[in-house]
């Protein structure tokens, strides 16, 4: 039950301030008190993973929601680095794009993701869409309790 019940930290690797706003108040309309960050490339997710830089104090997110279609390094590439890294592999990956191409979805698999998502093109299919995401992933499944 404590794995129920305690704050939730994501960390939402996506570009797009619209879909950046509309997930994360769906996640807030599902999930008691999270905390959401967000890293706007590749990159920066991997600096907030790795605690670098300005992400020096970051704490280890419960789950990572990874836009594939990213500035400087791709969800691709983060996916890859961070199953090549013990501390990290552990962590649940579920990639949430617009790309419903096949060869992105099984390279996603093939690198380890927890799920793959593509995102509906309207706001209201979005919204619900992440709702069902927020109930499986925070509600049913229990997550590991990582280094904070």
């Amino acid at each position: 039950m404590e794995t129920q019940e305690r704050q939730k930290t994501v960390l939402l690797v996506e570009d797009s301030p619209s879909d950046v706003y509309l997930t994360s108040e769906a996640i807030k309309s599902s999930v008691k008190d999270p905390i959401i960050y967000n890293a706007r490339d590749g990159e920066e997710a991997l600096d907030f993973l790795y605690r670098r830089g300005d992400h020096e104090d970051a704490p280890r997110p419960d789950i990572v929601i990874l836009d594939i279609n990213l500035p400087k390094k791709s969800g691709f590439e983060v996916l890859r680095e961070m199953n090549e890294d013990p501390s990290l592999e552990i962590i649940p990956v579920v990639i949430l794009t617009t790309s419903s191409d096949q060869k992105d979805i099984v390279r996603s698999y093939r690198l380890h993701a927890s799920s793959y998502m593509t995102k509906p093109v309207d706001a209201e299919r979005l919204q619900d869409a992440i709702l069902s995401f927020d109930q499986f992933w925070f509600s049913v499944v229990d997550l590991p309790i990582l280094d904070k």
